[in-house]
């Protein structure tokens, strides 16, 4: 299992699902523009930066979900579930080392190679930063990843949304004090995963990564501030979210493809860069595969375990691109019993807060084929039966159509599985028996 970033990009480039691009490109749209074009298609790496002639740019790393499969070693949803599941059920801490291979170039942001992506976003935005933060009472050790806005050589704009950095965050202020943080750009492919997956408090997202590879991750802990960072790490930033100053946040493209509404959000305060030769810096296109992907893998996992338990069997979860990776889902599961499609319909939402529609069919049917669903919905389906809306409740800040402030939506769930108490014959699609083998 290749644990480390380079050793996984050397298998993905010998699978040639690595394309590198050599010509000179610059951080200001030319290179989302690449990412763009190849999006859904190559992860790839720009060798050729202008201005930053020491550093690379990673990019799409997870573009395709063959490589989140690759990554993961597995084939299918099930063992990819299942194994994200197991990890954060039984994180396994990491082997301590004294000595990594960075150094310092002092605390200037702008030596970094920080991407504009769209042409209406506020500034330069790091996109990848796994940030580490630690509990000040009970020393928590917490992973996740946020966008971070360039406002000058020292200092970001970090977007906080109400989960665990965030109560960090806000208890440090009850005592008067910065939250010491560390910011992680280019790390193993499996804390990415795992800093996505948003376990319960207290468990710490590089102890998942940990058991993801097997037990290999090892770790540096900061003299600094008693953080724990991974040791193979392109670049670390050691920095502070002050505890009295906001900026303005945004705009910036978020999941959707759409602007997200401006913010007043936390300030980080840069205190030192430290880089690999010859540096990666890893880039994630908003609003492209690999964003949906990172964000919804882990609540597809989600998904999966909440509706395993109100049906015999599931056999798959995709939360679609169309419904942005992350608002609306398909659910495949074994219908054994009239009722069993509503009650994955209810257990999906409770899987996943943040899901706006889910659509439960057949296990007959491919839910990565868009024409396949919408025929189980023509034929499967009746509208004053199978369709179930509930008003009102929580919802998703990403979704435009939302109230944003108040987290306030409506929810479509649709049961579009056979009716058991028809002729299954009836619902079959033809086939021809006939085969040129």
């Amino acid at each position: 299992m290749e644990w480390k970033l380079r050793d996984f990009l050397d298998r993905l480039y010998q699978n040639e699902m690595l394309k590198t691009i050599d010509v000179s490109v610059s951080t200001d749209f030319e290179i989302s523009y690449f990412l763009k074009k190849f999006d859904g298609k190559n992860s790839i790496l720009f060798n050729n930066i202008k201005s930053y002639k020491d550093f690379r740019i990673l990019g799409n790393l997870f573009t395709k979900r063959e490589i989140l499969y690759m990554a993961l070693n597995v084939f299918d949803d099930r063992e990819a579930f299942s194994i994200l599941n197991h990890s954060l059920d039984n994180p396994k801490e990491v082997e301590l080392t004294k000595s990594y291979s960075l150094k310092s170039i002092g605390d200037d942001i702008f030596r970094l190679p920080v991407l504009k992506y769209y042409e209406k976003d506020a500034g330069k935005y790091m996109t990848s930063s796994i940030v580490i933060g630690r509990d000040i009472e009970e020393g928590y050790l917490n992973a996740s990843i946020h966008r971070m806005l360039v406002l000058d050589e020292k200092h970001l704009a970090i977007r906080l949304v109400p989960r665990h950095l965030y109560f960090m965050y806000n208890k440090s202020k009850r005592y008067g004090k910065d939250l010491e943080i560390a910011i992680v750009i280019g790390a193993s492919p499996y804390f990415y995963i795992a800093s996505a997956s948003s376990p319960p408090y207290g468990v710490y997202e590089l102890y998942v990564a940990n058991t993801l590879s097997g037990g290999m991750i090892k770790g540096i802990k900061l003299d600094s501030s008693d953080i724990l960072v991974p040791e193979d790490t392109e670049i670390l930033i050691r920095g502070r979210i002050l505890r009295d100053k906001m900026a303005d946040e945004g705009p910036f493209v978020d999941i959707t493809g759409t602007y997200d509404i401006v913010r007043k959000q936390p300030v980080v305060e840069i205190d030192e860069i430290l880089i690999r030769e010859n540096p990666i810096y890893y880039a994630i296109l908003p609003a492209g595969r690999e964003h949906r992907t990172l964000m919804g893998f882990p609540r597809e996992a989600r998904i999966w375990s909440e509706v395993s338990k109100v049906v015999p069997e599931v056999k798959a979860v995709r939360l679609t691109n169309g419904g942005c990776g992350w608002l609306s889902a398909i659910v495949s599961i074994k219908k054994v019993s009239e009722g069993d499609g509503k009650n994955a319909i209810m257990a999906a939402f409770t899987g996943h807060p943040s899901l706006k529609m889910v659509t439960v069919v057949d296990t007959d049917i491919n839910v990565d084929d868009p024409d396949d669903v919408e025929w189980a919905l023509s034929t499967r389906m009746q509208p004053d039966e199978d369709i179930l809306i509930i008003s009102h409740v929580r919802g998703s800040s990403l979704d435009p159509s939302a109230d944003q402030e108040k987290l306030i939506t409506s929810k479509l769930g649709i049961d579009a599985t056979r009716p058991l108490y028809k002729r299954k014959e009836d619902f079959e699609k033809a086939k021809i028996p006939y085969s040129e083998e």
